[in-house]
């Protein structure tokens, strides 16, 4: 995501920027089709839940 696009930061805060929101692209918003078509988060969650449920 970042190589080559160095130079489109300002600084390292706006670097720092886009990685803290592309984690949390990766982490909640990311289609997964071994995850049944479910984000991480959502897979994980829905884990959870039916096992809780047993």
């Amino acid at each position: 995501m970042f190589y080559g696009k160095e130079k489109t930061f300002k600084d390292l805060n706006d670097l720092e920027k886009a990685i803290k929101d592309y984690i949390n692209w990766y982490n909640s918003d990311r289609v997964c089709k071994k995850l049944k078509g479910l984000s991480p988060i959502h897979f994980r969650k829905q884990a959870l839940n039916s096992a809780s449920m047993t």
